[in-house]
C-alpha cells in the first residue's frame, strides 16, 4: 500500500463519509461480467459513432450531460464558460466520433476531449494557469453543480450543505481539484485519470495525495463555521 492509499482511506472515512467498501472476494465473477458488459457497450458506441447514429448521440448526451457539465464547472469555475465548452465537446464527439475505437470507456474519451478544449482555450487567451479561468464577473449566476445521481461527494450533504464541498474544492489548485473530481465524482480509476489528464500515474497519485490532504481541513473548517453561525442564530 503506497502513501496515497494510506491517506485516501482515512480521508474518505472522515471527509467523504460515503465511499463504498467492496470485499475482493465479492469481485471475481461479478467484475469479469461487468468488464464484458462494459466492453460490449464500448463496441456498440464505437460502431454507432462511426455511423453518425443520431439516436445514439441523443442517448449519450442524456446519459453523460450532468457528469460532463459538472466536470467542466469544477475545472473552470465559470458556469457560462462551462456551458460553452459543454456544447463544443459534443460537437467534437459528433465530428470525430470515428476516432473512438471502443478500447477504452466512452466517458474517458469524452472527458479527454473536454479537458483538451479547456487547455486550448487557456492557450488562446494566454492564461498563465487554470486559476485565471475561475475569475468571473457574472455574479448573477452563482457557481452551482448540477445534481444527478449519488456519488461519494454527495454524502457530504450531511455537513449542512453540498455547497460547502464545491466552495472548498474551488480553493484548491485546479490540477488537484480535477483529480479529486474524477476520482470521487466520476469514480474513475487512477489509470483512467492518467489517460484523461495525460499525466504519469505517479503524478496522478501525487495530485490525489496533495488534494486530499488540502481538502479535508478546509471542509472541516467550513463545517465548524456553519455550525457556529447556526448556533449564534438559534441563540438570538
Amino acid at each position: 500500500m503506497d502513501v496515497t492509499q494510506k491517506l485516501e482511506k482515512p480521508v474518505i472515512r472522515g471527509v467523504f463519509r460515503g465511499a463504498s467498501r467492496v470485499c475482493p472476494s465479492d469481485m471475481s465473477a461479478a467484475a469479469l461480467q461487468l468488464a464484458d458488459q462494459v466492453q460490449c457497450e464500448n463496441t456498440r458506441v464505437a460502431e454507432g459513432l462511426k455511423r453518425h447514429d443520431p439516436q445514439l448521440l441523443d442517448r449519450l448526451i442524456l446519459e453523460y450531460q450532468h457528469r460532463l457539465l459538472r466536470y467542466l464547472l469544477y475545472l473552470t469555475g465559470n458556469r457560462e464558460l462551462a456551458e460553452d465548452l459543454f456544447q463544443e465537446t459534443w460537437m467534437r464527439v459528433l465530428m470525430r466520433g470515428a476516432q473512438f475505437n471502443g478500447h477504452s470507456r466512452f466517458d474517458t474519451w469524452l472527458f479527454t476531449i473536454a479537458r483538451n478544449l479547456v487547455i486550448d482555450l487557456r492557450r488562446r487567451r494566454s492564461m498563465a494557469s487554470l486559476e485565471e479561468m475561475c475569475e468571473s464577473g457574472d455574479e448573477e449566476r452563482p457557481f452551482e453543480v448540477p445534481s444527478h445521481e449519488k456519488t461519494p461527494f454527495d454524502h457530504l450533504a450531511t455537513l449542512e450543505s453540498g455547497q460547502l464541498v464545491a466552495d472548498a474544492l474551488l480553493t484548491l489548485d485546479p490540477l488537484h481539484r480535477e483529480v479529486l473530481v474524477l476520482r470521487f465524482h466520476e469514480e474513475m480509476s487512477l489509470e483512467e485519470i492518467a489517460r484523461v489528464t495525460r499525466a504519469p500515474l505517479s503524478t496522478v497519485k501525487s495530485r490525489l495525495y496533495r488534494g486530499l490532504a488540502a481538502l479535508k481541513p478546509r471542509v472541516r473548517s467550513a463545517t465548524r463555521s456553519v455550525t457556529a453561525t447556526s448556533a449564534r442564530m438559534e441563540a438570538l
